[in-house]
């Protein structure tokens, strides 16, 4: 069992937020639900979801980050994960649920931590300029 478990708090719509993650990641699947508690995977990390009632909500505080080896991948998460949502910048979106994600190109880590501090400046900056990340910028910041 996973030592470490995301908790979500929906009002009362956990089951329906869990079958829509459960549709956007191909590696998912729920494990258990019931209309109060449930457990589900995504690409293999467990969560769990209440349907707690109105008096908690989510914020962005608090996001999970889905890590994209391409430019497709990011693409598709973000237009996934933001339909009925909204986006934010510099790569964070929050769904109709309101849980916030950031779909962030794996790229991104490499170019902010090299030897050239300049470079992560540029690529900082061109990230603070977008909504949806894009990986020829940042690559040619």
């Amino acid at each position: 069992m996973q030592k470490i478990v995301p908790f979500l708090w929906f009002d009362n719509n956990a089951e329906d937020a869990i079958r829509f993650y459960t549709s956007v990641f191909k590696d998912s699947k729920i494990i258990h639900l019931s209309p109060m508690v449930s457990i589900f995977e995504l690409n293999g990390q467990q969560l769990m979801a209440i349907n707690g009632g109105p008096q908690y909500k989510l914020t962005e505080a608090f996001s999970l980050m889905v890590n994209c080896e391409t430019q497709e991948e990011v693409d598709y998460y973000w237009e996934k994960l933001c339909e009925g949502g909204s986006a934010s910048r510099c790569g964070w979106l929050k769904d109709k649920y309101g849980l916030s994600w950031q779909i962030v190109p794996t790229v991104l880590g490499k170019l902010m931590s090299g030897n050239d501090p300049e470079r992560a400046k540029r690529v900082m900056n061109a990230v603070l300029q977008m909504s949806k990340l894009d990986i020829a910028t940042l690559e040619s910041a």
